[in-house]
């Protein structure tokens, strides 16, 4: 992979599992055959252009994804300082990541025991990003079922 320039663009959100191997979030990239770079063009191995990619292997699976969330309830009657963090993660979507980060921040929201509590100002926060009621009302929604609460 290319070497950022220094002092440009994002930091490097991931962690790297190995020499030569990136994992990063939201913003980052993919590199593949035909890509280029300072040290030349990807290519497939010879001989495997034909081949359908292969699986993931479970132990390198286990290593990207994030570390099962441990489940707690907190009472949801006060959103806290949580809450609030959650509101303004939303507040400062730019356009192409407003679905993303609302929907993002209600599966905490729900995981953390205050979705429902904080339904409300996270569908305040998207309209004032640009999303309609309907859209934004619909993402929670979907959070809600993605992590097991009824909308």
């Amino acid at each position: 992979m290319a070497e950022r320039p220094a002092g440009r663009g994002r930091p490097q959100l991931g962690r790297r599992l190995a020499p030569g191997i990136d994992i990063r979030g939201a913003g980052g990239y993919l590199v593949g055959p035909g890509s280029r770079t300072d040290q030349g063009v990807y290519a497939t191995a010879p001989g495997t252009a034909g081949l359908a990619p292969a699986a993931c292997p479970p132990a390198l699976l286990r290593l990207l994804l994030p570390p099962p969330r441990a489940s707690h309830h907190p009472t949801p009657a006060s959103t806290g300082d949580h809450g609030q963090g959650l509101v303004q993660f939303v507040l400062a979507a730019h356009e192409g990541q407003r679905n993303t980060r609302l929907f993002w921040a209600a599966c905490r929201a729900y995981e953390d025991g205050i979705g429902p509590a904080l339904v409300d100002p996270l569908v305040e926060a998207a309209l004032n990003t640009g999303l309609s009621e309907r859209e934004a009302r619909a993402t929670i929604a979907s959070a809600a079922r993605m992590t097991g609460h009824r909308p």
